[in-house]
């Protein structure tokens, strides 16, 4: 039997009328690239996308954009830590996550940074 390391990979956006902010569409872009990727190399990946609400959104800015690597915070596994700058769009002048790593700060979590996160939260999963 070939063994797979799985990765369970929770992605939470604003969607409000069927649309969210420029920021995480560009980020599901990279998520859906770190995915396929990821899977090329023999993981398995079990992504799920959760929608926030807009009343959930104004409680919590910081939880549009947010991506859980099992069961931990993607920057709990790169070393990166949470910020946030001004948004546009469906989320108004809210301040949104931003994820800062070596001094650079990303709006659009890159496809490199969720592998590398991932790939590290895979070493200490289980294997089935």
């Amino acid at each position: 039997m070939n063994k797979k390391k799985i990765i369970r990979i929770v992605w939470s956006r604003l969607i409000e009328n069927k649309t969210t902010c420029p920021r995480c569409g560009s980020t599901e872009e990279e998520i859906e690239k770190a995915v396929n990727k990821l899977t090329k190399l023999g993981y398995r990946i079990n992504l799920i996308k959760h929608e926030i609400t807009m009343k959930d959104f104004k409680k919590d800015p910081s939880r549009s954009n947010e991506i859980i690597i099992n069961g931990k915070p993607m920057e709990f596994w790169v070393s990166a830590r949470t910020a946030s700058s001004p948004c546009c769009s469906v989320c108004g002048d809210s301040e949104c996550r931003t994820v800062e790593v070596n001094d650079k700060s990303y709006e659009t979590i890159p496809a490199d940074l969720i592998m590398g996160a991932a790939k590290k939260a895979a070493d200490n999963s289980w294997v089935v």
